[in-house]
């Protein structure tokens, strides 16, 4: 049974934990938020096999992949997804903070800043040294939150779309 949609009383007894299978119907619809937030919906929405892909990469012990929920009364109301990486800069894996997303009526009661906080202790849980993560500088929201929890480091992002859409032919063009 799910329970109702969380009220700010609940957020009293949140919890943090690893996704597990029987949460697919609550992680879907913030999975679908996370993505709609980036413009990820209607025709430009991610196919059904990537999301399929992601969920059951959570439950394979060879994928670095990894998911945390956040949890209140019964209903899912965030979620972090993030990944473990080698680099030429270190001996131990870098984390990446790939997503992390709350429901509406989560947003300011201190969901984002506990899964960001789960998602390091689980990177000092295997000796990484390093976490980060980046967000769009149009999202001043989460900006807030993570000029609270960490610095900017001030590196800008480049991409080649036109080679990235050739690679990933389940991507949306």
């Amino acid at each position: 049974m799910v329970s109702a949609e969380p009220t700010a009383s609940m957020f009293t007894d949140l919890s943090i934990r690893p996704v597990t299978r029987v949460d697919y119907d609550q992680w879907l619809p913030l999975w679908n938020g996370y993505n709609a937030f980036y413009g990820r919906s209607g025709p430009t929405a991610l196919p059904t096999e990537i999301t399929q892909i992601t969920w059951a990469r959570f439950f394979d012990a060879y994928e670095p992949l990894f998911a945390l929920v956040a949890e209140t009364n019964g209903h899912l109301v965030g979620l972090a997804h993030y990944l473990f990486h080698r680099s030429t800069t270190t001996i131990t894996p870098i984390c990446y903070l790939q997503d992390l997303f709350t429901s509406e009526p989560a947003r300011g009661k201190g969901v984002g800043k506990a899964l960001i906080k789960a998602v390091y202790e689980q990177a000092r849980n295997t000796g990484t040294t390093r976490l980060y993560w980046h967000t769009h500088e149009s999202n001043k929201t989460a900006r807030r939150l993570y000029d609270q929890v960490a610095e900017n480091s001030g590196f800008i992002v480049y991409r080649n779309h036109e080679w990235t859409q050739q690679k990933d032919p389940l991507r949306p063009h």
